[in-house]
Formats: C-alpha cells, structure tokens, sequence
C-alpha cells in the first residue's frame, strides 16, 4: 500500500495525515497513543487497505503535525478527529485508537454519534481520574536517554523487536543523536484532564457498535474492563495471548484477524 500525505489545518493548527488504501468498506481512521506517530499502525494498514481507506493521524504534539499546539484539551484531540473526518471526506469512519487514542476515539464517539460509524478500543478503556498518569508519564519519559546515538540504540531500548523498532521509527536525527518528534512538557500537558476527569460519563453515550482489545499483560486495570463492561454489555472486549501495551505493533496480525471480522458487518 502506498500512503499519500494529508494536511488538514484546524484552527491554525497544521494536523499531517497518511491516507491510503480503498475498497467496499467504510473508511478506518487510526490514532496513535501518547507519545506515538502514524507509523505504528503501518502493519495493520497494509493488511486492511484493500477493503477500506486507511487514514492515519499524527495527533497534534506529535510526529509531523503542530509540535507545540496552543491547546492539548481532550476537547481539542476531539475537534481535529471531526476535522479530518470533514476536509478528507470520510463518510462515518470506524474509529480505532491504541491507549490515549483509543480515549479520544472514544469521547469522539460520545459527542458526536452521527460521524462515527462504529468503535475499536486497543488498549484503552474509559477510567476514574487518574492524579498520577502525568507524573508518571514524566518521569518515563525522563528515562529515555535522550539524544539516541544509534537508532539501533532507540531500538534496543525499546525492547526489540517490531515494538522497539516502532518507537524507534518515531524518532528523528539530529547533529547530537536521535531525539523524539514531541516535546515532553506537551505530552504532559495532554493528560491534565485524564488526571481530574472520569472518561465513564461519555462512555455511557457511546451507541455504536464497540469493539475493545486488551493485552494479555494489559497497563487496564481489570476492575475498569470489567466496570466499562457492565456498563455498556453490547460492547465485546477480546484478550489477545503473549501481547503488551504496544499489542498494535507487536502482532498485527492477530490484531487484523479481529478487525477484521468485526468490519465485515460493515460492508
């Protein structure tokens, strides 16, 4: 599959998109988690191109799209979804996110539930506030040695394999080394809400048709996959065996099988 890049601009904010693929399906639009980029979801893309237009954003704060956007309200991630949606045309897409994408696919879903089509949850779940995600999150990203000095280097700590590779794809040479496409403060930022707001209200409006993929070593809690389930029981919520976190790169595959099926009641 080749991707073809798009620009759409919201607000003065330059969104960069991959647009890619075709066929009978509805069109898929791909979000990344925090601290993520377009690529990670290239595997998948491949495999579900031929029955659908695969667009993948790169969120604002992130990859090739506006570095240091003015605003990272959960409001605003939602706004530029509905944004793409609009200048690229896309007729009810089936929204799919990794982690805090799979937050902003979900309150998109929620407020405005004539634009999307149908859902799919990779490693998110609605949740309580967390006061702790942003701390958290800082000092992880305090851990990476940043400048790289090999992208080799990037890979291996990672963790190897198709994950590190996809985290190391994210990143971009400098003079002094290879350095993240983000700025730390801003991903920060990004989770202010997340660490004060529950994501339960707006995933008790969600109406259609729900699809949640969990990692066997899944960073959800269980007592929120169970709580999101009984909220909302049309939703069907999949483990898949020996994934993390990162289950989108890690095995893509698996991932399609199950996208798969779930996207042929939509052709």
């Amino acid at each position: 599959m080749e991707w073809s890049e798009r620009v759409v601009v919201r607000d003065g904010v330059r969104l960069v998109c991959r647009d890619g693929g075709g066929g009978p399906g509805p069109a898929v639009v791909l979000l990344h988690g925090l601290a993520g980029h377009t690529g990670e979801w290239d595997a998948l893309a491949e495999r579900l191109s031929g029955r659908h237009r695969m667009v993948a954003v790169d969120q604002r704060g992130h990859g090739a799209s506006e570095r240091h956007p003015g605003d990272v309200s959960r409001a605003a991630f939602v706004a530029d979804v509905v944004a793409v949606a609009g200048q690229l045309g896309l007729d009810r897409p089936v929204l799919v996110g990794q982690s805090l994408g799979g937050h902003t696919a979900l309150l998109t879903a929620a407020a405005h539930p004539a634009l999307v089509r149908a859902l799919v949850l990779v490693e998110a779940a609605p949740r309580d506030p967390d006061p702790r995600a942003p701390r958290d999150i800082g000092a992880w990203l305090d851990s990476w040695p940043v400048p790289f000095p090999s992208r080799a280097a990037a890979v291996s700590f990672f963790g190897g394999g198709p994950v590190g590779e996809g985290w190391a794809a994210g990143l971009e040479r400098h003079e002094d080394g290879w350095r993240p496409r983000f700025d730390r403060d801003v991903m920060v930022a990004a989770l202010a809400e997340t660490a004060r707001c529950s994501s339960l209200p707006a995933w008790r409006r969600v109406r259609c048709p729900t699809l949640a993929v969990f990692a066997r070593s899944s960073l959800v809690p269980r007592p929120d996959i169970d709580a999101m389930l009984a909220l909302r029981p049309p939703a069907v919520a999949v483990s898949v065996p020996g994934t993390g976190h990162d289950l989108h790169m890690e095995r893509p595959e698996l991932l399609h099988a199950l996208l798969k099926g779930f996207l042929a009641g939509f052709v």
